[in-house]
């Protein structure tokens, strides 16, 4: 994926290496491809391209080109030229670019010859009038039927607005020599290709995790955490919920640990040596008690650590973090939604999303989870990952307690910060799209959860294979050849 700063060292790169006139005939010819399919052909088919100035122009002009050779009828005008389109089959966005800033007033999509509802568009590597870093978009920019963009996704066509403007996205490659960027998209390979999978030898503590959330009157939300670690491959899940008698946390395969209802802390850290990681806060509330266990936690315990809900509103500021686990040595990883952001950053996150998680991770020295549509991972040094796979079916109460506890499975997996939020955001919103269109629970999460990784992680180690023989078991030998 490639920011508009990116995209422009990048073609400031291919014009040296390969020269613009070469890459603009590749981009024009993408371009008309795309037109070709949406059409199902060219002879006789009229169609109008909107063309700027600038390289999105000239891509236009050589589509206009190619399509008029095939056969189409071609209407090449400038943008902003007033009056109406004439009716056509399809409109070509060409009218600006990935560098362009600011409002455009698209011109209204025009009838298809005869009246049969309107012309198709189609959008030369991003809308004309969406931003292509954050995806913000006026009232009267393009809305494309198909973008076609080159090079690599931009942000803006999967952030903010972008997604509602762009229609279905493809990306040609043409050539262009796009290196290592600083923010990536996390797709369903990532997770068979990162997610370490279980050792042959393991056992249950390989990828044990604590969590210790829930309190009198609050105890959901801790049996949904505990659930999502046990879903996800923690071998063994320790569940402490403080001032609550074990066994009233309706869960099965976590083994309840009693905890007082104050000064708790000091119980959690003597059973970390044995776990890989630790997820604090779903259900604690926001008693001094509960705080000031949470604070020692966040300033001490030895493994990595997923901080969310009541966790987060505890420990104050991003500044207050930050001096709060400046003596840490394991990862830190927060999970905060937009009102979590706010007290933590002192503001909702705004259009620039990526922005906002980035500044909130330098700020507090901590990989952040910024929950949303999509979903925004950052860490630090400011890479960065976006999460498109969660839908409207996550909007239900509970949803992220789900999404902590499988985060905390993913550490004791042995991932990265980054690595693991990113891919539990994934695998979160791909267990959601496996379950009902309507009525979907977050205590439905876990199960599906553990359905997703079936499909898309990596397959579980082979025993050691045996067959019958004359003699009984026997351990199966290669046939001689």
């Amino acid at each position: 994926m490639l920011t508009r700063a990116e995209m422009a060292e990048v073609d400031a790169l291919a014009g040296r290496e390969v020269g613009f006139e070469v890459l603009v005939r590749r981009a024009g010819t993408a371009a008309a491809n795309a037109a070709l399919s949406m059409l199902g052909g060219a002879y006789g088919r009229r169609v109008v391209v909107v063309a700027g100035k600038g390289h999105n122009g000239d891509d236009g002009r050589v589509a206009s080109g190619l399509l008029e050779r095939r056969g189409a009828r071609v209407v090449l005008l400038p943008p902003g030229g007033g009056g109406a389109l004439p009716a056509c089959d399809l409109v070509v966005d060409a009218a600006f670019g990935t560098g362009f800033r600011g409002a455009y007033e698209a011109p209204a999509v025009p009838p298809r010859p005869g009246g049969d509802g309107p012309a198709m568009v189609l959008a030369i590597d991003i809308p004309s009038g969406v931003d292509s870093d954050t995806g913000e978009a006026g009232p009267s920019a393009v809305r494309a039927d198909r973008t076609v963009t080159f090079g690599a996704l931009k942000p803006g066509l999967l952030l903010g607005a972008g997604p509602d403007h762009a229609g279905e996205v493809r990306v040609e490659t043409i050539g262009l020599p796009v290196g290592e960027s600083s923010l990536g998209l996390v797709e369903d390979a990532d997770v068979a290709r990162l997610l370490p999978p279980r050792r042959r030898d393991g056992h249950k503590w390989d990828r044990a995790v604590y969590v210790a959330a829930g309190s009198p009157g609050m105890l959901g939300a801790a049996a949904l955490a505990a659930a999502g670690a046990g879903r996800a491959g923690a071998g063994m899940v320790r569940l402490g919920s403080p001032g609550v008698p074990p066994g009233s946390v309706l869960v099965t395969e976590p083994v309840a640990r009693p905890l007082p209802a104050a000064g708790w802390a000091a119980d959690v850290l003597a059973e970390l040596p044995r776990c890989k990681a630790l997820v604090v806060g779903p259900g604690l509330g926001t008693s001094p008690e509960a705080a000031e266990s949470l604070r020692r936690l966040v300033a001490e315990a030895p493994v990595a650590m997923v901080l969310d809900a009541d966790g987060l509103g505890a420990v104050g500021t991003a500044e207050d973090l930050r001096r709060l686990a400046a003596g840490r040595r394991a990862p830190l990883v927060l999970t905060p939604h937009d009102g979590e952001h706010a007290r933590l950053a002192g503001s909702r996150p705004g259009p620039d999303r990526v922005g906002a998680a980035r500044e909130l991770a330098r700020r507090t020295g901590a990989t952040v989870l910024l929950k949303g549509s999509p979903t925004v991972v950052a860490e630090p040094g400011g890479r960065a990952l976006l999460v498109t796979s969660g839908s409207a079916r996550l909007s239900t109460a509970g949803s992220g307690d789900v999404l902590s506890g499988v985060v905390g499975a993913f550490l004791a997996r042995g991932l990265d910060p980054l690595q693991a939020a990113g891919l539990a955001a994934h695998v979160h919103g791909r267990a959601a799209s496996l379950g009902r269109g309507e009525g979907l629970l977050a205590g439905d999460l876990p199960v599906l959860v553990a359905e997703a990784l079936c499909s898309l992680g990596p397959p579980a180690p082979p025993g050691p294979a045996f067959q019958a023989g004359a003699h009984g078991a026997g351990p199966r030998r290669a046939a001689p050849r």
